[in-house]
């Protein structure tokens, strides 16, 4: 088995509950009300700014320039045509990225973790993170990426953003990448892996269980 594939073994019923969520269902067959998918937006684009420290933090400890080159890449269309895509789809729904909305409490965990892997010099830890981040939407998008043309922007292009040859590759390139170190990695910090990995999976659980119901003050 590969150590991905463990990892995800290890908190299946979260994955499977955050990849095959009535959230993206809603989403991705044109139902979800426009105000939950402004609220949705709003607090996802609340991650921006560290994910791109994140995954710039993962090129600068990769192992060799063969091993950034992907992640360098991908930088580039997170801070182009994605963040394009959250400016212009919250305008068309109605809202506005400046100022910041408030961050809910399953956004500021998952702005912690991002934040941790970020400083702790640890690439398996950057790793973790951005595996759960990227591969969790790949699994719940590619299913729905036939329906992204027929669907308003707002939907669509968040479905073709995480599906599709490209995307598969960039989470094809974040696998190899924690497969490959995996090895290498003392049983502690095996373990610590396997803390973050399932820490991160339950939150993009909470995450959407909170969009779903409009992110509701706590």
């Amino acid at each position: 088995m590969r150590p991905t594939d463990h990892l995800q073994s290890l908190c299946a019923e979260d994955w499977q509950a955050a990849t095959r969520h009535a959230f993206t269902d809603q989403l991705a067959a044109g139902t979800l009300p426009e105000d939950r998918m402004l609220a949705y937006l709003r607090q996802d684009y609340l991650f921006i700014e560290g994910f791109v420290r994140l995954l710039a933090s993962a090129i600068a400890h990769a192992p060799t320039l063969p091993d950034a080159l992907p992640g360098a890449q991908f930088l580039g269309l997170i801070s182009g045509p994605e963040n394009t895509y959250f400016l212009r789809a919250i305008e068309a729904l109605g809202g506005q990225a400046e100022p910041p909305a408030p961050a809910h409490p399953v956004t500021a965990e998952f702005q912690t973790i991002m934040r941790e892997a970020t400083h702790s010099g640890r690439y398996e830890q950057m790793l973790a993170v951005l595996v759960v981040a990227e591969w969790s939407y790949l699994d719940w998008a590619t299913p729905h990426a036939d329906k992204a043309d027929d669907l308003p922007f707002w939907f669509g292009e968040w479905i073709t953003l995480h599906s599709g040859d490209g995307f598969e590759s960039v989470v094809a390139y974040l696998r190899g990448q924690l497969d490959a170190v995996w090895p290498g990695l003392s049983p502690e910090e095996q373990r610590a892996v396997e803390a973050t990995f399932t820490h991160a999976t339950r939150l993009e659980r909470a995450f959407f269980d909170a969009a779903l119901a409009g992110y509701p003050e706590t």
